[in-house]
């Protein structure tokens, strides 16, 4: 959320426990798990079953895994990484922080279609447990989906686009509640799954108060 690299909240060592070889069985823990993390979330998501589908005993996953924990959350990692590398990807590929924007919601918007996303929607179902598989360093989403945005804040400062005094951090909190709402809370003026409609509000009223004096 969609929406530079986000720093990874679950730490170094969880980011190298997601990193496999394709093809080697770790990989295919990892990606069993995601099937059953998109299939029944967090809670309901078993060790056995993990290793039914990855086709391997649980002796042989606790080889690699020593509890249920580390492997969801070694799937939630690479699920993070997913979804912010295809998001920097998209955003760096349109001018403008209106446009980007709107491409934020949209990305937003298709949550199933973006890779990666599902971790969006297990932090918000499932905070507790989400925490409890990637560890106590998680930050919250907000503060995680602003931490994105603010390059692309400093980028529209260097640009011109907005005001010269912005302060990147606040602003990009302000952009990530503002995504967070369009995303999720459908309204009347903004058709927020028409890409002209969402760069028209972006236009009209976010980059548009951007450009205003902070100080005043």
């Amino acid at each position: 959320m969609s929406v530079g690299t986000v720093p990874n909240s679950a730490g170094s060592n969880s980011a190298a426990s997601a990193r496999a070889e394709p093809g080697s069985v770790r990989a295919r823990l990892i990606d069993a798990a995601e099937q059953c993390l998109t299939a029944k979330g967090i809670r309901a998501t078993t060790v056995s079953e993990v290793a039914e589908v990855a086709g391997v005993s649980r002796g042989w996953l606790y080889r690699h895994f020593p509890d249920k924990a580390e492997l969801l959350g070694a799937a939630i990692v690479r699920l993070n990484d997913a979804f912010w590398s295809e998001s920097r990807t998209r955003l760096d590929a349109v001018a403008g922080l209106d446009q980007q924007i709107a491409v934020g919601v949209e990305l937003a918007r298709k949550e199933s279609e973006t890779p990666g996303a599902l971790v969006l929607k297990l932090r918000q179902e499932e905070p507790e447990a989400f925490t409890a598989c990637v560890g106590l360093g998680v930050r919250g989403l907000i503060p995680e989906i602003a931490a994105f945005w603010v390059p692309y804040i400093q980028a529209a400062v260097d640009r011109g686009e907005i005001h010269p005094d912005t302060n990147s951090a606040e602003a990009a909190e302000w952009i990530a509640r503002i995504m967070m709402s369009l995303a999720t809370v459908p309204g009347e003026q903004c058709n927020v799954d028409d890409h002209d409609s969402v760069l028209r509000h972006a236009r009209r009223y976010i980059v548009a108060a951007l450009r205003s004096d902070p100080h005043q």
